[in-house]
C-alpha cells in the first residue's frame, strides 16, 4: 500500500527533501548544460585567463625595471658616439681643422708659412686628410706646438719632419725674435664620410 508524502512521519519527510535538494545541487553542479555547470565552467576558464594575465604582466615587469636601465645606456652611448665624432667627424672639416692648427701654432709662439692640402687617403672605415706645413720658430716652442697638436680634441699625426737649424743662414723670409729652427712636417687628420668625388673605403678584406 503505498503512503503518501504527505502522511509520511516529519522525520522521513525531511529526510526526502534534504536527499531531494542534494540530487538537484549534484546535477547543477555535475551535469553539463546545466546553468551551474555552466557558470563553473566560465569560472574556471575566466581564473586560467587571470592567471596567464598575471604571467604575462610579471614577465613585462622586468623589462619595466630594466627600462632605466637601457634608457641610462643609451644615453651613455650617445655621448660616447658624440665624443668619437669630435675625435673623427664625419664631414672633412677642413676649416675647423686649420683653425685648431693655427691656434696650436699661435698658442705655442711659433710661425705657419704654408698649409699645403695633400691627396686624401683612403682607408678601412675612414679617410686620411694630410696637409703639408712649413714651420719656423724656436726650438722648444716647435716642441710645444707638436705637443699641443698631441692634445688638441681631434685626432692629428705628424710625420715626415725635416727641421733644420737657421744657425748664420738668413732665412728666405723675416722670422720672430729668438727663431732658430725652420723645416717642414706632414700633419694629418682623419674623418670617415665620404665627399663628392672621393671613393667609398674598401671593404674589410675576407678572412
Amino acid at each position: 500500500m503505498a503512503i503518501s508524502f504527505k502522511d509520511a512521519p516529519w522525520y522521513i519527510q525531511a529526510v526526502l527533501l534534504v536527499a531531494l535538494f542534494v540530487v538537484v545541487l549534484a546535477a547543477g553542479e555535475y551535469v553539463p548544460g546545466l546553468p551551474v555547470a555552466s557558470a563553473r565552467a566560465e569560472l574556471q576558464t575566466l581564473q586560467d585567463q587571470d592567471t596567464k594575465l598575471n604571467q604575462d604582466v610579471a614577465a613585462l615587469q622586468v623589462y619595466e625595471r630594466r627600462y632605466a636601465e637601457f634608457t641610462q645606456e643609451m644615453v651613455a652611448l650617445n655621448k660616447q658616439l658624440d665624443t668619437l665624432k669630435t675625435i673623427v667627424p664625419e664631414e672633412k672639416q677642413t676649416d675647423e681643422f686649420i683653425r685648431l692648427v693655427q691656434g696650436a701654432a699661435a698658442a705655442s709662439g711659433v710661425q705657419i708659412r704654408g698649409f699645403v692640402a695633400q691627396p686624401v687617403v683612403s682607408r678601412d672605415y675612414r679617410y686620411e686628410m694630410p696637409f703639408l706645413i712649413q714651420v719656423d720658430g724656436p726650438y722648444y716652442q716647435i716642441v710645444d706646438f707638436f705637443s699641443r697638436l698631441s692634445r688638441l680634441s681631434r685626432i692629428i699625426n705628424v710625420g715626415d719632419l725635416t727641421f733644420t737649424a737657421l744657425g748664420d743662414s738668413k732665412p728666405r723670409f723675416p722670422v720672430r725674435p729668438n727663431t732658430t729652427v725652420s723645416g717642414s712636417c706632414v700633419v694629418t687628420t682623419f674623418f670617415t664620410s665620404a665627399g663628392a668625388g672621393e671613393p667609398a673605403p674598401p671593404p674589410p678584406a675576407a678572412h
